[in-house]
């Protein structure tokens, strides 16, 4: 059964926690310093402990085993299981539709599983304090005829020790506006917002659904400085995103979801070595791929030209030697390492319509001839 409304907020519909945090351990210095070196992992979860720097038992922030829920005869989500350990930036990524959200609902207990289970900082979903838990959903507009300012001091009415409106306004570059009406702001500007209130009570645990949706690019490296803060002073923060770049810059761990099952999990580094390839050479070239194979050079054929795999920057000047050598005119030649959007690709059924939009870091290394 799910926790009554009036257990997770008397005041937000739809729910935004914020939390002052209440320790789990005697200090709560201590509970903030922990340093949990376990690794994320889909696996089987027993209950879970560590210790912090004084030897107390700290629990994992998150621990799903099993989780499963669906909608008539839509499966959203298939046996998901997961942990996250305390104070780490956790990504789920996927398209829309691939179960994120119905994930986090499960998870903060606004949506009840249909089997599984779910621990958040040692506690079931509705018995956890709910002071100690942030939740900023993917939809949520609170009252569009208050000010920036005035939404953040509502908001932060609510709770006995709230942080600072104006330091919160800084963070997440509102002070400039700090006086528009909610309705007058842009849509990046908007999201801010609601990210702010999501962080008027410091909490201890913090899940971000989609946070920098709309938000224009000098927003989104604001937002993602401020992530990091939180991260390195002990917060831990639960992201979703479909945003490959935002989780490879951000996440200490990511999990995969595509159609309500979890591909695989790790840290971006791990992921990209072990599933996204080798750096590859794409040639726009109207040469037949049969007279580039006769340099004794593998390829596979693009809609514009052909993919060399395998190629270290060392190896393009050869490349394009050979290339030269032979006469064969080309476009361009783009060079590009793998990235953790290459490997949700490998790994989900999704197709780019082009290797080139994929989201590579490319170099453009020759031009026409």
């Amino acid at each position: 059964m799910n926790p009554p409304k009036s257990c997770i907020s008397a005041i937000v519909e739809p729910i935004v926690w914020i939390s002052n945090a209440t320790p789990i351990a005697p200090n709560p210095d201590d509970a903030r310093e922990g340093d949990c070196n376990n690794h994320l992992g889909v696996v089987k979860i027993e209950p879970f402990t560590t210790t912090d720097v004084r030897g107390f038992p700290m629990v994992a922030a998150v621990t799903a085993e099993s989780v499963s829920k669906g909608y008539g005869d839509t499966v959203a989500l298939g046996s998901v299981s997961l942990f996250v350990d305390r104070g780490d930036i956790f990504a789920l990524l996927g398209p829309n539709g691939a179960g994120k959200t119905t994930l986090v609902q499960t998870l903060t207990g606004t949506t009840e599983a249909d089997s599984g289970t779910v621990s958040i900082l040692g506690d079931a979903p509705e018995e956890v304090d709910k002071e100690r838990i942030g939740h900023l959903p993917q939809s949520f507009t609170p009252p569009e005829r208050l000010t920036a300012r005035e939404l953040l001091s509502y908001y932060a009415g609510l709770y006995e020790n709230p942080r600072d409106v104006d330091d919160i306004l800084a963070d997440v570059g509102l002070m400039a506006v700090d006086d528009t009406w909610y309705a007058n702001l842009s849509g990046g500007q908007q999201r801010r917002v609601c990210v702010g209130i999501a962080l008027v009570n410091d909490p201890e645990l913090l899940f971000l659904d989609e946070p920098t949706t709309g938000i224009d690019p000098a927003g989104r490296q604001s937002l993602w400085s401020l992530v990091r803060d939180l991260a390195s002073d002990g917060t831990t923060i639960f992201l979703t995103t479909h945003y490959m770049k935002e989780a490879e810059e951000l996440a200490d761990h990511v999990a995969l979801l595509d159609d309500g099952e979890l591909v695989e999990t790790g840290s971006p580094a791990t992921l990209v070595d072990a599933f996204g390839g080798g750096a590859q050479l794409l040639v726009e070239t109207t040469t037949p791929p049969t007279e580039i194979e006769a340099l004794g050079l593998d390829v596979d054929t693009t809609e514009t030209g052909v993919r060399i795999p395998d190629i270290s920057p060392v190896d393009i000047g050869d490349v394009v030697e050979m290339l030269d050598a032979r006469d064969i005119e080309y476009d361009s030649i783009v060079w590009s390492e793998p990235t953790l959007e290459d490997v949700y690709l490998r790994l989900t059924d999704e197709v780019a319509a082009d290797d080139v939009a994929t989201g590579r870091d490319l170099a453009t290394v020759g031009g026409a001839q």
